[in-house]
């Protein structure tokens, strides 16, 4: 069910976007046996809201709200943007408000690694700080942030906690949050032609201690992806890495594995670490004007920095610490949108299907 509604404001135009959706196929999924009497019926509810203000004070300011509500995550972003000139950076001020569940961490691989259930460790996160996009150059563009970040570790019926089931700790202060005021600085490359594409980004987090109980850490990211295109097929291979040092909470570690890591495996089932390396290669072929065929090879490590992160989190859920994913797909693209479809085996013969759908055409 979606709604979309404009409201004028004097000059202004306010743009509405609504969409709800009832998940009546997760309703079905529940044990039958299962006593849901007391089962609010909103928490079988997702959609998102969008509000578009462009005029705020009369003087072109953009004000951009957002939220998001999934079965087990919700997202709320607060955006207000100044007008300045294309040659001068461009200043946003965000407020952001997250819950979601921790999986990369402390979820628990089951099924031979294919899949991940909850550790029951969610995230409630709060952020607050203003974004700085430098004017592009060339093929060049840079974005700075500082922000004020507060996390809180909560349980599934949304109490705070400060260890996990197993007694360890989730938060690095050891109390019930932490915090912290992050200055990240995020480069990008990007080059194409007709033939082929080249494309690079880096990310740099400090941890900046103002107060003697915030966190202390460096951080950084990179990722480049070179796509070729070989006669009809194309040819994509990327390879992501990072590391962190200094103060860390387990949900802080980079994890490996899943659809955007390595297939075959659940999210976060292969590792997680201080240090990570994730290659991926993908070759897709043409079968008609809307199909395509893919073939893909998947491999990521935490480069032995597992037993790093506080309470060894990795080593205490099994996780292999490197895993090899390999399979098949098909790609659909129609007016609506497009529709991905990967069959990925992990190193131990699990089958895995991935499905994902985006409206962007």
């Amino acid at each position: 069910m979606g709604a979309q509604k404009s409201i004028h404001a004097g000059n202004a135009k306010i743009d509405f976007n609504v969409d709800f959706t009832h998940k009546l196929c997760s309703a079905l999924m529940f044990h039958p046996f299962r006593n849901s009497g007391g089962e609010n019926p909103l928490s079988l509810v997702i959609g998102s809201l969008c509000i578009k203000h462009p005029n705020l004070f009369g003087k072109s300011e953009k004000l951009d709200f957002l939220w998001d509500k999934g079965l087990c995550d919700s997202n709320v972003l607060v955006t207000y943007r100044k007008p300045r000139p294309e040659w001068l950076s461009q200043h946003a001020f965000v407020i952001q408000h997250s819950t979601s569940p921790e999986m990369g961490t402390h979820g628990i691989p089951v099924d031979n690694f294919s899949r991940t259930v909850s550790g029951g460790v969610n995230l409630c996160r709060l952020s607050a700080g203003m974004d700085l996009s430098e004017p592009a150059s060339s093929n060049w563009s840079s974005k700075t942030s500082v922000k004020f970040e507060h996390v809180r570790p909560i349980n599934d019926e949304g109490r705070s906690i400060s260890r996990d089931l197993h007694g360890f700790p989730v938060t690095c202060s050891g109390r019930y949050h932490d915090s912290m005021l992050v200055l990240k600085q995020e480069s990008r490359f990007a080059k194409a032609n007709d033939r082929s594409f080249t494309r690079f980004s880096l990310q740099i987090e400090q941890g900046i201690p103002i107060l003697s109980k915030w966190l202390i850490f460096n951080r950084f990211k990179f990722a480049v992806s070179k796509g070729v295109r070989l006669g009809p097929a194309f040819l994509l291979t990327s390879l992501t890495g990072g590391s962190i040092v200094g103060d860390i909470a387990p949900y802080q570690a980079f994890s490996i594995g899943g659809q955007g890591s390595v297939r075959g495996y659940g999210e976060g089932a292969v590792g997680s670490g201080r240090s990570c390396l994730v290659a991926n290669t993908e070759l897709t072929l043409p079968l008609n004007e809307i199909v395509e065929g893919a073939v893909f090879l998947d491999c990521g490590s935490e480069l032995g920095s597992s037993r790093h992160v506080p309470g060894n989190p990795g080593l205490r859920h099994g996780k292999p610490g490197s895993g090899v994913g390999l399979g098949y797909g098909v790609r659909l693209k129609s007016q609506l949108g497009h529709v991905q479809v990967d069959f990925a085996i992990n190193a131990l013969q699990k089958r895995t299907v991935y499905f994902s759908f985006s409206n962007i055409s």
